[in-house]
């Protein structure tokens, strides 16, 4: 097989390339794909981009330590991630179901990667070279640097970091600090010392002397709702590049200590990024494996942005890329398209253009890169802050320049569309111009919820928004000429969705002539507000009580409810509408859900 370009993951790859050691090995739970959407590629290309050698250490067998030392010890350190998911978000299904497929691993087959990914790597490493320096990294260290609840435990643990026992934990998206800590360490500096480099975590017998904010201890946390509460909260409001304090908090006799998040990267360091010579394909020794269906999803799109501003209290983008939006520039996007062109198998169609959200394309308003973002309030909700950007004309121009390639039929926006923002920019031509030419049938946007108190506590605009949108969206079609249908995604079991809450999102469905064959239970994972709500009873933020779902009995029922059209959910359905009091909903009339 020809290996040529991609870094190397056995020893004769390394010696095609006439090394003898490799200077970082990097260590990943997901196959290893050489592409810009796989963090533990945009991280290896970077450190070869700096001169180093990084060996690539992907999903090996953590029986034992053989996988863990083929390429030998690394001269400078282990770097390990789980991946591109929590592996136990990779591993289990939102009602603790063994998953069926892996898509990041070989022929989406399952069983490649250990549960709690990061601290299983580390302890085979710490085996197999005790002393070897560990940075750990990717969004399960991410999401768990802190004292976190964990859903499939059903307690809180500790920080990650403690856990793995590593030297160091990259928290955020990862460039800036991997790049401080690689020169760092080659100039001979020892890890211990690596404590002032902003987006890391590290563990000391002592709270530095400096601006610090106190979190309760994890023996507190661990034992009492409200004091976990209480670190949230406090933590929350530390997540901004620009005012964020250090956090401290006290595991036992040691301090895990968080310095504050990154700087966002400039429009110039995002363009360098993503124009490195990534082969854009998985290594060849999946070929006879069936290859990584992740791929497919990713091969022919294109990450225009990172960040987001919209605050979903479900999401954890807060915690990790941050609220800040970091734009690449319309030449570095161009570029990137014309190599799409060039592919084999492209077939005139980019898939999709954008990021965590497609349609913001720079930060909220100016203030944010100057002060960061507002700490009492979010943009978008439960209205509009005056001072938000609703300016489409950026992104308008990129696509039009897009859909101007030669070899370019079509470009396709699937990236998730907030559909307030689209509503609140008063340029009605801006929605004409996206279905006109970047809708493919269907228009997938996520309103998530009906109820109103739901909406709220999820901090999502309330329903007369999603309203407006889809009648515009109505109009614009009807005009067009065209059949394109919206596709909403709705989450079900979420903190304060009552059982007639359920039955009303049934019934909205059932008014839109929706019928979802795929529902999102909601999961609680490491680092969301809505996570600290579903353990705690409260929302952290205003010690208001929420109700949670949480018996598998409801769950299911509030699941049936909004496909109630499935006839193997029809008692569920019977059984669910006699406990909300919603027996009218019963019978053979038009509006009724089961008969």
């Amino acid at each position: 097989m020809d290996y040529t370009g991609f870094l190397p993951m056995t020893r004769e790859e390394m010696e095609n390339r006439g090394w003898y050691y490799v200077d970082f090995l990097l260590v990943t739970g997901d196959a290893y794909v050489d592409h810009p959407s796989f963090g533990a590629a945009i991280i290896g290309r970077l450190l070869e981009q700096m001169g180093f050698r990084v060996g690539i250490i992907a999903q090996p067998d953590w029986r034992g330590t053989e996988d863990f030392t083929g390429l030998g010890k690394p001269r400078y350190a282990c770097l390990v991630t789980a991946g591109n998911l929590d592996s136990m978000v990779s591993n289990y299904t939102g009602n603790k179901k063994p998953r069926s497929e892996d898509v990041y691993s070989p022929g989406g087959r399952t069983g490649h990667r250990p549960d709690r990914a990061t601290i299983v790597y580390c302890n085979k490493l710490r085996e197999a070279w005790p002393g070897i320096p560990l940075i750990i990294g990717g969004i399960e260290a991410s999401l768990r640097r802190l004292a976190h609840y964990d859903y499939w435990d059903n307690r809180v643990r500790r920080s990650v970091l403690l856990d793995s026992r590593a030297n160091l934990l990259v928290y955020g998206m990862g460039e800036k600090q991997v790049e401080e800590i690689a020169l760092r360490l080659s100039r001979g500096e020892s890890v211990e010392d690596l404590t002032n480099i902003r987006g890391t975590v590290y563990a000391s017998s002592q709270i530095p002397d400096k601006e610090v904010v106190t979190l309760p201890p994890f023996e507190e946390v661990h034992t009492d709702k409200g004091k976990y509460g209480e670190a949230f909260r406090l933590s929350y409001y530390e997540q901004d590049p620009f005012y964020g304090k250090s956090l401290a908090q006290a595991h036992g006799k040691r301090f895990v200590i968080q310095n504050p998040p990154a700087v966002p990267l400039t429009t110039e360091q995002l363009d360098r990024l993503y124009e490195m010579p990534f082969k854009r394909a998985f290594h060849p020794v999946y070929r006879d494996k069936g290859g990584v269906p992740a791929l497919k999803e990713v091969e022919f799109s294109i990450t225009a942005q990172r960040g987001c501003f919209g605050g979903c209290a479900f999401c954890a983008l807060s915690f990790h890329q941050g609220c800040i939006v970091q734009a690449r520039s319309h030449d570095s996007i161009l570029k990137e398209a014309k190599l799409l062109t060039e592919m084999p198998g492209f077939k005139g169609i980019i898939h999709d253009v954008g990021g965590p959200t497609a349609n913001f394309r720079h930060p909220a308003c100016n203030q944010q890169l100057k002060r960061g973002k507002c700490r009492d309030r979010l943009c978008l909700v439960p209205a509009r802050c005056k001072k938000v950007k609703t300016d489409h004309s950026d992104l308008i121009r990129l696509l039009r320049k897009l859909r101007s390639l030669p070899g370019v039929k079509k470009v396709f926006l699937r990236s998730g569309l907030r559909y307030d923002y689209l509503v609140y920019d008063d340029d009605p031509g801006v929605l004409e111009e996206i279905c006109r030419h970047h809708v493919s049938g269907q228009l997938k946007v996520a309103p998530e919820h009906v109820s109103d108190r739901v909406l709220k506590l999820m901090r999502k605009p309330g329903q007369e928004v999603f309203r407006e949108f889809t009648r515009r969206y109505s109009e614009v079609n009807q005009k067009l000429g065209r059949k394109q249908y919206l596709v909403p995604y709705f989450i079900t079991s979420h903190p304060g969705c009552t059982l007639r809450d359920a039955v009303s999102l049934a019934e909205y469905a059932r008014d839109m002539g929706y019928h979802p064959e795929q529902v999102q239970d909601f999961t609680p994972t490491p680092g969301s507000l809505s996570t600290c709500m579903y353990y705690t009873g409260k929302d952290p933020l205003t010690g208001e009580r929420v109700y949670v779902p949480k018996t598998a009995g409801e769950r299911k029922m509030q699941r049936a409810l909004l496909q109630y059209r499935d006839p193997k959910n029809r008692q569920l359905v019977r059984e669910a509408l006699k406990k909300a009091g919603r027996e009218d909903l019963i019978g053979r009339g038009p509006k009724c859900l089961v008969r």
